[in-house]
């Protein structure tokens, strides 16, 4: 193994130790793989780490350009490789971080699709009123009252463990991105689809997660995923539904009734207020498309 890949193994296990989601640990082991690949020859080693330079870089990322890949992927790749090169240098094996020299290609500015209010509730009283033999209805409907009910990500959510639940008072403390911690309160419905589920949960030894697979064990992100697509498809015929969109939703719906921005980019649980202001964009989009709908002169 070359001392890239070494590197690269070290990197990835203390990410791994300082707890990241699963699916940011899976996107930066393939892109930093990829990476590896790129500076290995076909009968070669991969170079030292010391003796990647910046035009190195920007050849790397002058091919991934060529293979035009999208600008999201793009600056996702960057982002894995300024973090490897970061931690090389607080290892002292590099001096600088020269992945940060690299420009960043700018990503399209794409507005969230949102569901109205209306849709949103339509979608989970189908979820509770559904008749549609699955295994555990209980835990759907709690995970829906959840998502929408508290904005979680579905990496929050499947990381709730049991000691996380305040029932009394109607919070949850949750772990978010970069292991910032948050308090997020629930409300009535949440509350009592969590009680039905808790009722029928039925854990493996020593499992602590609230939301437990058929094994009684921890959900992954993929099947929550695959749980919100299935009931989208089977009750609202939209394959597009995922859980994001669904705190999409919750933080839309909260500015639509008055929240400021502040309280949401707290319940949210965002580092910066500049994330949480694309909801005021989607609001006011909503409102252009009344007006256009609605006003005689429009």
């Amino acid at each position: 193994m070359s001392e890239l890949a070494r590197l690269i193994e070290d990197y990835l296990g203390e990410r791994r130790r300082e707890h990241v989601s699963p699916h940011t640990l899976r996107a930066y082991a393939a892109d930093l793989r990829q990476f590896l690949e790129y500076f290995t020859p076909p009968d070669g080693e991969a170079p030292r780490a010391l003796a990647i330079d910046t035009l190195m870089l920007r050849e790397w990322l002058g091919a991934l350009y060529q293979a035009r890949l999208s600008a999201v992927s793009l600056r996702r790749k960057l982002a894995a490789v300024r973090s490897f090169f970061q931690y090389l240098v607080r290892r002292g094996l590099v001096e600088t971080n020269l992945a940060r020299l690299l420009r960043t290609p700018k990503a399209p500015k794409t507005l969230p699709r949102v569901p109205t209010a209306e849709q949103a509730n339509t979608l989970i009283d189908g979820v509770e009123r559904a008749k549609l033999e699955k295994p555990f209805p209980e835990r759907d409907l709690a995970l829906f009252e959840i998502l929408y009910g508290c904005g979680l990500r579905v990496s929050e959510i499947v990381s709730l463990d049991m000691p996380d639940l305040d029932r009394a008072e109607r919070w949850l403390w949750v772990r978010g991105k970069g292991r910032k911690e948050r308090q997020v309160p629930y409300g009535g419905r949440a509350a009592a689809a969590l009680d039905r589920w808790l009722v029928k949960r039925e854990a493996a030894a020593s499992e602590k997660a609230v939301f437990l697979n058929h094994r009684g064990r921890r959900l992954t992100d993929r099947s929550v995923r695959n749980i919100v697509k299935s009931y989208s498809i089977l009750l609202a015929s939209d394959p597009s539904l995922h859980p994001h969109t669904l705190r999409h939703a919750y933080a839309t719906h909260l500015l639509s009734d008055g929240a400021d921005l502040r309280s949401i980019q707290e319940l949210l649980g965002h580092a910066r207020l500049s994330t949480t202001q694309k909801y005021t964009q989607v609001s006011l989009t909503d409102l252009m498309a009344v007006y256009d709908k609605a006003h005689p002169k429009a």
